[in-house]
């Protein structure tokens, strides 16, 4: 399927990393995105690295993470918000340990994968105030020290933050995600899934920072009305573009459906559509 190297997301449907790599080395693809979203790939699992080296050696793939999508490190409480905190410093901790998988079956760093909180809003009478926006100071003084910290918990391993799009950046988001950008510990996710069924709200700001891309999330999706994570050919994306920005990049790609039967529809569809490194 060419030089890009593709992976799949943690299905609900496979309740053990063991079932999980079954279905990727029968699709013959080359690394899983563990969630930890999942109570099985919560921080005492990634932690204890030895298993998941041992099946990930076994299997001849690797990891890549995507944290929790609940994760604020710029929380109002800083109880919670130190949480979180330590929650991405630890889980850098086992990124490291996880490593040698990385380097001996990939290119380049290895990926955690993150979602921008929105935070709360109050509804008015005729409009909706989102705090951060309100109290954007705060918010960005908090989210430059999360990515400062996160700067010198990397090092200088090959570990990389990939802030991902999904129902649109707010206004905020962007300040911050831009903020984020000046660090090269972070780089961007494009979920081209997400991008279609929000009607495209984030393709100009990516297309901004198209050099940042470090990771994709590749499903199909339709604007109207919006729907994503389908099989590769059941939406309108226009998925061979898609491909050909990830190739360009070099960035590896999640076909990120919910479940095995359009996995393995969208595996199929890149056997037909991607020869080459060439996608049609």
């Amino acid at each position: 399927m060419g030089p890009i190297t593709f992976g799949m997301p943690t299905l609900v449907e496979n309740e053990t990393l063991d079932a999980n790599i079954r279905l990727c080395r029968s699709l013959g693809l080359r690394f899983i995105e563990l969630n930890m979203n999942f109570p099985e790939y919560q921080l005492d699992r990634l932690e204890d690295s030895v298993p998941l080296i041992r099946a990930g050696q076994e299997a001849g793939i690797f990891y890549t993470v995507h944290l929790d999508e609940n994760l604020n490190p710029a929380d109002f409480n800083p109880l919670i918000a130190q949480a979180y905190l330590e929650t991405v410093r630890r889980t850098i901790m086992a990124a490291k340990k996880l490593l040698p998988l990385v380097e001996r079956y990939a290119d380049g760093p290895m990926i955690l994968n993150m979602h921008m909180h929105h935070g709360v809003h109050i509804t008015l009478p005729d409009r909706k105030i989102q705090l951060y926006e309100r109290d954007w100071a705060r918010y960005i003084a908090d989210l430059r020290r999360y990515r400062d910290l996160c700067q010198k918990w990397i090092g200088g391993a090959p570990v990389m933050i990939s802030v991902e799009n999904t129902d649109g950046f707010r206004s905020y988001e962007k300040d911050a995600v831009e903020m984020f950008l000046e660090s090269p510990c972070f780089g961007l996710t494009w979920d081209i899934g997400h991008s279609a069924a929000s009607g495209e709200k984030d393709l100009a700001f990516i297309t901004a920072h198209e050099s940042r891309l470090a990771h994709f999330h590749i499903h199909d999706g339709t604007a109207h009305p919006p729907r994503d994570h389908l099989a590769a050919g059941d939406g309108e994306i226009d998925l061979p573009a898609r491909l050909k920005t990830a190739v360009s990049r070099h960035c590896r790609c999640v076909l990120e459906t919910k479940t095995s039967q359009a996995l393995k529809k969208t595996v199929g569809w890149l056997h037909t559509h991607f020869h080459e490194g060439v996608p049609s």
